[in-house]
């Protein structure tokens, strides 16, 4: 299908953060009509920014099948990128109904409506990691068992779901982006949340640990170019750099003109803070601790990963993430979100 050829595309997600870069480079293409799955409660703040007459938000669920079917009827293509992306819940059970369950019910929906082509976003929290600390790609061996807390659990079964309906015959592709950074973090994502806490003053320490970095717009790229060029049943790790978090500060005190963290905490410190934080807040308070206790046993694991195949199948191509690291503080203090 060429990327100038009149269809229609319905995305989930577009109200978070990728998913509104994912439609905004749709709308980018001549001809394509874009479908915006939302909840009537869902803030409407990016739906309003990509109102056009190609644009069409569509009230719906990933647990309301009825609602599915009818977002996708006469689409022929789906970008799944909404998902339940927290490191903490009162009830772990809304992450897999909402990652596993949801998942299941937007693919069936899309098989029902002959939908032609599916990309569905995983992570590369669902894959696994080298022993010997060198960066991981997609063939890199992994269990359930691997994975820390309910989020990446449910992520891990998603893609499972995602596999299964590719051997059954959909026409479905699967996208394991990093961690994006960039403008557009309404919510925000828990690593939008570090370089909050970084900008309001909240972070005067931190761990050592390694993650790989990508820009958001190059994430959402990467979706599309899954899309057009990716093999059905096939993974594909959106990433760009892999970065230690110390490294990741230091970009967003440059960018915001101000010094980075210095105190580097050894695990076994942070682990008892952060545990004490949440058997008072979480626990006994059941409030959702600043820091969850998933943030801190996923910093004991680096997570550091290879892209060559994006980069040689789909043609992917990355800018540096210093400038989406500028790009984010900017966006986070003309909205408020950031004190300095």
């Amino acid at each position: 299908m060429s990327s100038g050829e009149a269809d229609t595309a319905l995305v989930t997600g577009v109200t978070g953060f990728l998913g509104f870069h994912v439609a905004q480079l749709l709308l980018e293409r001549p001809g394509v009509q874009v479908r915006a799955l939302a909840r009537a409660s869902s803030n409407r703040a990016h739906l309003d920014l990509l109102a056009c007459d190609r644009f069409q938000p569509v009230i719906g669920d990933l647990n309301d099948r009825d609602s599915l079917r009818k977002a996708l009827s006469g689409c022929r293509r789906l970008y799944h990128v909404a998902a339940d992306y927290r490191l903490w819940s009162r009830d772990p059970r809304e992450l897999y109904r909402s990652n596993v369950d949801g998942t299941r019910n937007v693919l069936q929906a899309a098989a029902d409506c002959g939908v032609e082509r599916v990309v569905y976003t995983s992570t590369v929290g669902a894959l696994g990691r080298t022993k010997n600390g060198s960066p991981a790609d997609e063939d890199t061996p992994v269990s359930l068992e691997d994975m820390t807390g309910h989020y990446k659990r449910s992520k891990y079964l998603a893609e499972e779901v995602a596999r299964e309906y590719a051997e059954r015959g959909l026409n479905v592709v699967i996208t394991n982006p990093s961690t994006p950074v960039g403008e557009h973090d309404i919510k925000p994502t828990p690593t939008g949340r570090i370089i909050l806490d970084l900008l309001n003053g909240g972070m005067p320490a931190f761990v050592d640990t390694w993650l790989n970095l990508i820009d958001v717009r190059d994430a959402a790229r990467g979706t599309l170019l899954a899309g057009d060029r990716g093999a059905a049943g096939r993974r594909y790790i959106l990433g760009a750099e892999n970065v230690s978090l110390a490294e990741m500060l230091r970009m967003v005190a440059v960018a915001a003109g101000r010094k980075p963290p210095r105190i580097r905490l050894p695990w076994r410190v942070a682990w008892a803070a952060v545990g004490a934080e949440n058997l008072l807040v979480a626990g006994l308070l059941r409030r959702e601790p600043r820091h969850p206790l998933e943030g801190v046993q996923m910093a004991r694991k680096p997570m550091v990963f290879d892209n060559t195949r994006a980069v040689r199948e789909l043609g992917l191509e990355c800018a540096p993430v210093s400038s989406a690291m500028a790009r984010a503080v900017s966006w986070f203090r003309e909205n408020g979100m950031a004190r300095g």
